[in-house]
C-alpha cells in the first residue's frame, strides 16, 4: 500500500511539472520571421480561451476551447506583424454558433486587406468550419475528404414521455406564447407558435450564412441552396471541386510544399494564436486609461453550478455585480462593453444585473455587443445599456418569463412505494413537501409570481429601449429573433462586431484610443486543478460525446436545484 500511495504520488508530481514545462514553454514563444499563422478549426470555440494542457499533452483536440477572443485578436496582429506572412487554416469538426463563426470570417475577410496569404486545407469540415474556411484566398480538401453543407436545421430534445414513465411531473407556469423552454417537459413535439419563431430564425441565419459562402465562392446564393439540398456530405471530391466548393485537393505533404514556396523558407514555421496576443500583455495595460472589454458567457445562475475544472463557463450573478461595481469605480477605464453571450437563466439573477448595469452607466459609457446568444435573461442584462450592436444572426429577444418546478411525488409514492403524511400549523406549512404536488391555491399564486416578474422584465425593457410596454409585449411573448431582425424592432440599435461595440464606447467617451482590457481575468490551470481535482474529466469527454445535446440534458439533471422563476430560452437552439 506504502509502495502504490508513493508510486501515485511520484507519478501526480511528475504529471504537474510536465504540464508546468509545456505552460511556461508556450507562454515564452516568440513570432519568428516568415511564420504562418495557424487556426485550427478543431473544438468548441467559445467567447474566452480556456488554458487546458490536459488536452494539449494528450492530443484530445475535441476538448479544446477555442477563444474567440484570442483568435481575433490574433488575426488583427497578424495584419500588422512584419513576421507573418498569412494565414493557414485547419479544417475540422467544429463546434461553434453561427454569430461567433461570422465574426471570424469577418476578421479573415479584413485581414485579406493587408494583401497577405490565406489558405485552408482540411481532411473534412463541419458546416461552421467550412462556412468560417470558405473566407480563404484559396480553399483545398484532402483527396478523401468530405465537407458538411446540408443547411440549418433544429431538433429539440423533448423529455415527455420518459419523464411519464418515471413518475415525474412537471408543473409548469409561464408567460409568452413563444415561451417554450418549457415544452420539453410537458410536450413530444413543438408546438405551433414555436414552430413558427424556429422556422423563422433558422430560415434567416441559413439566408445570412449562403449568401456570405456564395460571395466568397464567386457562387449565386441560389446555387449554393440547390448544393445543400443534395448530398454535399457523401460527394465525390471531385465533383466539389467541380461545384468550386473546393479550389482543389491536395495531401498534406502537397500542402506544405505550397506554404513553403509562399514564404520562401525550406521549413514551414506555424505561429498559434496565443504566440500573436497573450493575456498577460492586455492585462499590463490597465495601468492606462483603456476601454474594459467584460465577457458576460454562459447561463445566468445566481451562485456557480460547475466545478472547478469545468470548461461550462456560467454567469454567475454575485459576481458580475461586485466587478461591474469596482469597474464603475476604476478610474483609469474610460466606458464598458459588455459582451453577452447567454440564453438567459436566473430571472432574479438577471435583475440584479440589470441594476448593476444602471449603476455603471450612471458613471460611463456601456454598450452592449451581442456574441451567438443574448435571449431573456441575456436580453435583460443587455436592456438597459447605453447601446446595443449585435450580430446579425445573434439570436436575441426571448422576453419571457416561466416556472418549472418538478412534482415527484408520483415516482416517490407510485413506483418507489414511499408514502408521506404531514402534521402542519398552517395551509401552506407543506408548500414544497415532496409527497405531492401543488394544490390550486398555490398553482395561482405561482402563475401570478410569474405575471409579475414577466411585467418587470417588459418594463426594463421599455424604459432601455424608450418604447411602451404596450409595443414591448407585442415583440416579447418570450419570441427568439436574429440580430437582423432585431434591429428592425428597435431592440437591437445596428449590427456590428466586437471592434464596433469597442469604437461605439470610445466615442461615447470621447476616447481617442483603441486600448482594451478584457475582465474579469481567467483564473490559470493551477488555481482550477486545486479547487478541483475530479469531475472535470468525465465533464469534458460527455460535452464533447453528447455535442449538441449536452446542455438540454444537463439542464434537465439540475432543474430541481436550480430558481423557480427563469428568464431564458431552451439551452441549447441545437442549431446544426
Amino acid at each position: 500500500m506504502v509502495g502504490i500511495m508513493l508510486t501515485g504520488l511520484f507519478t501526480f508530481i511528475l504529471l504537474l511539472m510536465l504540464l508546468a514545462a509545456v505552460s511556461s514553454a508556450s507562454s515564452g514563444t516568440t513570432v519568428q520571421k516568415h511564420s504562418i499563422l495557424k487556426i485550427s478549426l478543431t473544438g468548441t470555440l467559445a467567447e474566452r480561451a480556456t488554458d487546458n494542457p490536459f488536452a494539449e499533452v494528450f492530443g484530445m483536440e475535441e476538448m479544446q476551447t477555442l477563444g474567440l477572443n484570442e483568435i481575433l485578436g490574433a488575426i488583427k496582429a497578424a495584419k500588422d506583424n512584419d513576421n507573418v506572412e498569412g494565414i493557414y487554416i485547419e479544417g475540422g469538426a467544429l463546434a461553434a454558433d453561427y454569430a461567433s463563426a461570422q465574426e471570424l470570417r469577418e476578421a479573415l475577410l479584413d485581414f485579406k486587406g493587408s494583401k497577405k496569404f490565406v489558405i485552408a486545407y482540411g481532411d473534412t469540415y463541419s458546416q461552421s468550419a467550412y462556412y468560417v474556411a470558405s473566407a480563404a484566398d484559396t480553399l483545398l480538401l484532402n483527396p478523401s475528404g468530405m465537407i458538411d453543407l446540408r443547411g440549418i436545421a433544429s431538433e429539440p430534445m423533448f423529455y415527455k414521455d420518459l419523464l411519464d414513465k418515471v413518475g415525474v411531473k412537471m408543473q409548469v407556469f409561464r408567460v409568452g406564447t413563444y415561451k417554450s423552454a418549457v415544452e420539453p417537459f410537458i410536450a413530444t413535439e413543438m408546438s405551433e407558435a414555436n414552430r413558427r419563431q424556429v422556422t423563422s430564425f433558422c430560415n434567416d441565419i441559413w439566408q445570412h450564412v449562403r449568401q456570405e459562402i456564395a460571395a466568397s465562392r464567386k457562387l449565386s446564393a441560389a446555387r449554393v441552396n440547390e448544393l445543400a439540398d443534395g448530398d454535399v456530405l457523401m460527394s465525390a471530391p471531385a465533383d466539389l471541386v467541380k461545384s468550386r466548393l473546393v479550389d482543389g485537393l491536395a495531401y498534406i505533404d502537397q500542402v506544405r510544399d505550397r506554404l513553403r514556396a509562399l514564404t520562401g523558407e525550406d521549413k514551414v514555421r506555424f505561429a498559434r494564436p496565443a504566440d500573436l496576443v497573450s493575456e498577460t500583455d492586455e492585462l499590463t495595460r490597465r495601468a492606462d486609461d483603456h476601454i474594459a472589454v467584460y465577457y458576460a458567457e454562459g447561463e445566468i445562475v445566481d451562485r456557480s453550478t460547475t466545478g472547478g475544472f469545468s470548461e461550462e463557463s456560467e454567469i454567475v450573478c454575485a459576481d458580475l455585480v461586485r466587478d461591474l461595481d469596482e469597474l464603475a469605480s476604476d478610474d483609469n477605464v474610460r466606458a464598458v462593453v459588455l459582451r453577452v453571450n447567454s440564453p438567459g437563466g436566473s430571472a432574479y439573477a438577471s435583475e440584479q444585473m440589470w441594476r448593476a448595469v444602471q449603476q455603471l452607466k450612471k458613471k460611463k459609457p456601456v454598450v452592449v455587443s451581442m456574441g451567438g446568444l443574448a435571449a431573456s435573461g441575456g436580453y435583460y442584462l443587455s436592456c438597459g445599456a447605453d447601446y446595443i450592436i449585435a450580430e446579425p444572426t445573434t439570436l436575441t429577444g426571448s422576453i419571457g418569463i416561466f416556472g418549472l418546478v418538478p412534482d415527484v411525488s408520483g415516482l416517490l409514492t407510485e413506483k418507489l412505494g414511499l408514502h408521506f403524511d404531514v402534521v402542519k400549523t398552517n395551509e401552506g406549512s407543506d408548500f414544497g413537501a415532496m409527497g405531492r404536488g401543488f394544490n390550486a391555491g398555490e398553482s395561482a399564486a405561482m402563475q401570478a409570481y410569474v405575471e409579475r416578474g414577466y411585467a418587470q422584465f417588459l418594463q426594463r425593457v421599455a424604459d432601455g429601449r424608450k418604447k411602451s410596454t404596450a409595443v414591448v409585449d407585442t415583440m416579447a411573448q418570450g419570441r427568439v429573433w436574429t440580430g437582423a431582425q432585431a434591429v428592425g424592432l428597435g431592440l437591437v440599435d445596428r449590427l456590428g462586431t466586437l471592434d464596433d461595440a469597442v469604437a461605439e464606447a470610445a466615442r461615447r467617451a470621447k476616447f481617442d484610443k483603441a486600448v482594451t482590457a478584457t475582465y474579469p481575468a481567467g483564473t490559470s490551470w493551477l488555481d482550477r486543478l486545486a479547487k478541483s481535482a475530479s469531475g472535470g474529466y468525465m465533464e469534458n469527454r460527455l460535452r464533447s460525446q453528447l455535442g449538441i445535446y449536452y446542455r438540454p440534458l444537463r439542464f434537465a439533471y439540475s432543474i430541481q436545484g436550480r430558481d423557480m422563476l427563469q428568464a431564458r430560452i431552451p439551452f441549447e437552439p441545437n442549431l446544426r
